[in-house]
């Protein structure tokens, strides 16, 4: 049983909600048929003060209030945005009116009401009839005008939701932008499809997995790091264009563009390859930008990203030339920069220690949209390597603002060579990070013959951080992870690949 005393404000609420009981009407409220969204009321107001409008039911949470004696003003908001309501003591019952005594901010309410323009220009419904929908026993953050402390709303984010002006805009515009990519890939004849969350074996991508084992058949499984080896199964069994929108679980550290828990999309296109990818790839971030109707070039900070199509395609050799300033087929040289830059050669394989000068050299002055193309082939145990050239991969990673939003092959379908592959592991990649991993059922399935394709995976949450201009991918994920609250201190982030 909960013994708990309430506070002073919390005390005052249910005060109120008995009072509401007194009434006879139920506080925490019922079914409330043929409202209207609140941005719709707004279009339907009429443009001159003192013109009557429509009729409207809306729903709403009440956010601000200014009594003025036998007239009340509330300011209510749903999640289309937010309107004024006008109640007065003359035009409501007795009982109606002792309701209004009993509302606090943040309570959940219904209004009938005439639309009219006040004298002062605000769009206000001016009420007929408050129906109680629900009563808000918490007091809302900082006295209403918005809550600040950065842990506090990681951690409650309904009310980061209500009080902070932009999130649940923000997070509606994550909706749209998936619900986009779902649309594209449809008009293209893409199927979408459900693979599973548990693996036996932790492959597809170079990660830490999550480890928890199944009790009945006493053996442990990994949660999916990717989902790249289930999907390839089915272009193996004949699903030629297929995707999965799904959730993945790496077990590593929590920075501005990585928390263990994410969501990615795979998508593999039979008979295609990494340019028919890389067209893909454009149209997905195009189209998905131009659902939220704000335009081709979206704000980043104080900058500008121009997605406007068709991005530039540059090579992997020149752009490290370029930027770090020797041949990446220089070993000397390579060795060289990398001391320079502090990074660890001894024993560790040739182009594990080029991709590392690559990272620290070339990434961050990708500004982008830009497609990096044709990798070290060894960085790529499930790429088809160029026909010309087998030390290259047909790989590119997409870099906008130096992060990488998508990475994409020419997918192996070699069973011989893939197998040989998964037995070499990369010298200065432990074991557990390197995804050359054995999955004895995948090299089954391929031996049954794979299609020629092409294969991609783009960050959602990396998406929506660009195309929302959101800094820390916290920002775009309802409920990110956090330390608990047992432990003590801030959700502090640790850099990636961490554990």
């Amino acid at each position: 049983m909960n013994t708990r005393k309430p506070d002073r404000l919390e005390a005052a609420r249910l005060e109120k909600l008995h009072r509401i009981e007194e009434l006879g009407l139920d506080p925490w409220g019922q079914r409330f048929d043929d409202h209207i969204p609140i941005d719709e009321a707004r279009r339907r107001c009429p443009a001159e003060a003192g013109t009557d409008g429509d009729v409207v039911r809306v729903a709403g949470r009440i956010m601000l209030r200014n009594n003025r004696g036998k007239l009340k003003f509330y300011h209510v908001q749903d999640w289309t945005g937010r309107i004024q309501l006008m109640v007065s003591r003359g035009d409501l019952s007795e009982e109606q009116w002792e309701l209004i005594g009993a509302l606090d901010l943040g309570d959940l309410v219904g209004i009938d009401g005439r639309l009219r323009v006040s004298q002062t220009g605000e769009k206000t419904i001016f009420a007929e009839k408050i129906t109680m929908l629900c009563k808000s026993l918490a007091q809302p953050p900082e006295k209403f005008h918005g809550a600040r402390d950065t842990e506090m709303l990681l951690r409650q984010r309904s009310i980061d939701l209500i009080y902070n002006e932009g999130v649940l805009a923000r997070m509606l515009k994550r909706t749209r932008i998936i619900h986009s990519i779902r649309q594209t890939l449809s008009g293209q004849g893409f199927v979408e499809v459900e693979t599973p969350v548990l693996h036996s074996v932790a492959g597809g991508a170079a990660a830490r997995p999550f480890i928890t084992a199944h009790n009945t058949l006493g053996i442990e499984l990994y949660m999916r790091i990717a989902l790249e080896l289930h999907l390839k199964r089915l272009m193996v069994g004949g699903v030629e264009r297929v995707y999965e929108i799904g959730r993945v679980f790496r077990n590593e550290g929590i920075d501005a563009t990585h928390n263990p828990e994410f969501t990615m999309i795979e998508i593999y296109q039979a008979y295609g390859d990494y340019r028919s990818m890389m067209d893909l790839t454009e149209r997905i971030v195009v189209e998905a930008a131009e659902a939220l109707g704000e335009g081709l070039v979206l704000p980043w900070g104080e900058e500008r990203i121009d997605f406007t199509p068709p991005w530039p395609r540059r090579c992997y050799a020149e752009l490290f030339e370029e930027h770090a300033g020797c041949p990446m087929n220089d070993p000397a040289a390579v060795a060289e920069v990398a001391k320079r830059l502090g990074i660890e050669t001894d024993g560790v394989h040739p182009d594990v220690v080029i991709n590392d000068v690559f990272e620290a050299t070339v990434e961050d002055a990708l500004v982008g949209p830009i497609f990096v193309t044709d990798y070290p082939a060894s960085l790529c145990p499930l790429t088809k390597r160029k026909a010309d050239d087998p030390n290259v991969a047909e790989r590119f990673e997409l870099f906008i603002q130096g992060m990488e939003l998508a990475n994409a092959y020419t997918e192996l379908n070699d069973p011989r060579l893939q197998e040989e592959l998964f037995q070499t592991q990369l010298d200065g990649l432990d074991e557990e990070d390197s995804m050359a991993k054995t999955d004895s059922d995948f090299l089954t399935a391929l031996k049954v013959g794979m299609p020629p394709a092409g294969g991609l995976g783009i960050g959602i949450d990396r998406l929506v951080m660009l195309l929302t201009d959101s800094r820390t991918i916290r920002d775009v994920i309802f409920f990110p992870l956090l330390r608990p609250e047992s432990v003590g201190g801030p959700p502090a982030e640790t850099p990636a690949g961490t554990s």
